[in-house]
C-alpha cells in the first residue's frame, strides 16, 4: 500500500520497498521536510524539537533516524523516549520548544508506525502547515548543516511531570479517589499505557490489577480499544470483582472504560461522563466531532450551554473549541480534550477527571451509564479500491438526501429526526468510514444499511 499522508501525520506499514511502506528513507525525507519547514515557515534557523514515541517494535529504530536527521538539519533534539502522545505535547510547551515529533500509529496494529508533527503550542499542525511540509517533502530540496552547525541531543523523562500536572488540576479530587478504595483493572496493550497504573497509584488507587503492562511493543491483542478486542479484560473484571476497568491505545490518547460487569461503558460515553462532571463545576460550551454521539449535545443543552461539532481530527476539534471557548471537548473514540490542561486528547487527564466524577456520584459503572441519553452507534466501513471515486459517491449522497439536514465540512453527514449517518474517507486507512447512530442497535444498523446500499449504487 502507499503511504497515508494526511492531517493525522505520515502513516504506513514497516518494511517493503520505497513508496510502498513507511521506510527509513521516508522517515529521513519527511523529517527533513518538517525541519526545513521550521526554518522557512516558522522562521527558526536552529529549533528545539521534542521527540517521543510509543513502545511499538519499530519505534527505537525510527527514533534514531528522526533524531539524527534533525541534528543533521542543525536542530536540537529533546528526546523524551517512550512517552504518551499527550506527554510529548505537554513537553513541547514545558520546554518552550519550537515543535515536536511523535512516533506512533495510535490504534493501528504493530506493523504500522507514523510521524505525528507538532507546532510550538504542542498541537498538531494545521492543514495549511501540513500541506507546506508535504510540498517540501515532494521537492526533496534540503540544506543540511555544516559540521560546526550540527544540532545536539539531550534526553529527558516527562512522565512524572505529566502525572503531577494531572494531580494539580482543580477538578481532580485525589482525596476523594483515595477514600473510595477502588479496585481497577488496567489493560495497557504492552505499550506506553504502563503509565496508567503509575497514575492510579499517584491518585491513591492502591488495588490495581495489571494486564499487558510490559512496554514490549508486542501487542497482546488488536490495539484498538473496541469490544471485540477486549475479551481478556472483560473476563478479568468478572473474575476479580473490580469496580471498573481502564483500557488505552498504544499512545494513550484514547480512554475506554469497562463496567463492573465486564461490559464496555462505551468509548462515546467516556467524553459524555467527563463533560457532565466538568459542566457541573465550570459551565461552558462543548465540542465533539461529526462522528460523535448526540449524547454530548443532549447533556450540554440540558445544562443550558451550547454544543458545536467540528470535522473529524483532533486539530479540527481543537480549532472549534478555541473558536467557541469550549470548556471541554474531544472525540467519541474516547478522546478527552480539557483546555485547563492542554489542547490535546489525553487519557491521563481523562482518568483523573472521570474517577473524580465516579467517586462523587457514588454509583456503579452500569448505574452511572443509565444517567445519560442512551444511543447506539454502528460503525461500518467500505474498503477503497483504485477505481472508486469517493467524491462522486459523497456528492451523489448529498443529492439523494437533500431534503434532510446535510453537513459536508467533512465527508457527508445526514441528520435524520431519529438518528444520523456520517460517511467520510479515513485519514489513517484506505477506507470510507460509515458511522450511524440511533436509539437502539437495530435502528442504527438499518440507517447504515440504507445509506450503504445507496452508496454502492453510486460506485
Amino acid at each position: 500500500m502507499t503511504l497515508i499522508k494526511s492531517i493525522s501525520g505520515i502513516r504506513g506499514t514497516v518494511g517493503g520497498c520505497p513508496g510502498d511502506n513507511l521506510t527509513p528513507l521516508d522517515i529521513v525525507k519527511f523529517v527533513s521536510a518538517y525541519a526545513t519547514w521550521l526554518k522557512t515557515g516558522a522562521g527558526k534557523k536552529k529549533a528545539r524539537i521534542v521527540l517521543g514515541r510509543d513502545a511499538r517494535l519499530s519505534g527505537e529504530m525510527y527514533a534514531k533516524l528522526v533524531s539524527a536527521t534533525l541534528v543533521g538539519l542543525g536542530h536540537d533534539v529533546i528526546n523524551i523516549g517512550m512517552a504518551t502522545t499527550p506527554t510529548t505535547e505537554i513537553a513541547v510547551t514545558a520546554e518552550k520548544a519550537d515543535g515536536g515529533i511523535i512516533l506512533t500509529a495510535s490504534h493501528n496494529p504493530k506493523q504500522w508506525n507514523a510521524l505525528k508533527l507538532l507546532n510550538a503550542d504542542g498541537e498538531f499542525l494545521s492543514a495549511a502547515d501540513g500541506a507546506q511540509v508535504l510540498e517540501l517533502a515532494a521537492k526533496e530540496d534540503f540544506e543540511y548543516a555544516g559540521v560546526d552547525e550540527l544540532g545536539c541531543v539531550v534526553e529527558k523523562d516527562y512522565t512524572q511531570y505529566h502525572i503531577d500536572e494531572v494531580l494539580g488540576l482543580k477538578l481532580v479530587d485525589k482525596e476523594a479517589i483515595e477514600k473510595a478504595h477502588l479496585k481497577v483493572v488496567v489493560d495497557a496493550v504492552n505499550s506506553i499505557g504502563v503509565v496508567i497504573p503509575r497514575l492510579l497509584k499517584a491518585l491513591g488507587v492502591n488495588d490495581v490489577v495489571e494486564l499487558n503492562c510490559e512496554p514490549t511493543g508486542k501487542f497482546a491483542h488488536n490495539p484498538e480499544p473496541i469490544p471485540e478486542n477486549l475479551t481478556q479484560i472483560a473476563a478479568k473484571m468478572k473474575e476479580c470483582h473490580a469496580d471498573l476497568g481502564i483500557v488505552v491505545d498504544p499512545d494513550v490518547d484514547r480512554l475506554a472504560l469497562i463496567s463492573e460487569t465486564g461490559e464496555m461503558f462505551g468509548e462515546e460515553y467516556t467524553l459524555v461522563a467527563v463533560a457532565d462532571y466538568v459542566l457541573r463545576h465550570t459551565p461552558g460550551n462543548t465540542v465533539s466531532n461529526l462522528s460523535s454521539s448526540r449524547a454530548l449535545r443532549d447533556i450540554t443543552v440540558a445544562a443550558g450551554q451550547e454544543y458545536n461539532a467540528g470535522a473529524v481530527g483532533e486539530v479540527n476539534v481543537v480549532a472549534k473549541m478555541k473558536a467557541t471557548q469550549a470548556v471541554i471537548g474531544g472525540e467519541g473514540n474516547g478522546g478527552v480534550i480539557y483546555p485547563e490542561s492542554h489542547y490535546g486528547r489525553d487519557a491521563l487527564v481523562g482518568v483523573g477527571l472521570f474517577l473524580s466524577h465516579y467517586v462523587a456520584k457514588g454509583k456503579k459503572m452500569t448505574e452511572l451509564k443509565k444517567d445519560y441519553p442512551q444511543y447506539f452507534i454502528s460503525k461500518n466501513k467500505i474498503t477503497l479500491s483504485p477505481e472508486m471515486n469517493v467524491d462522486k459517491i459523497l456528492e451523489g449522497l448529498k443529492k439523494k438526501y437533500a431534503n434532510e439536514k446535510v453537513t459536508d465540512i467533512d465527508g457527508v453527514k445526514i441528520d435524520f429526526a431519529h438518528g444520523w449517518v456520517h460517511l467520510r474517507k479515513s485519514n489513517t486507512e484506505p477506507i470510507i468510514r460509515i458511522y450511524s447512530e440511533a436509539k437502539d442497535e437495530a435502528a442504527a444498523n438499518q440507517l447504515a444499511e440504507e445509506v450503504i446500499a445507496t452508496a454502492k449504487i453510486l460506485f
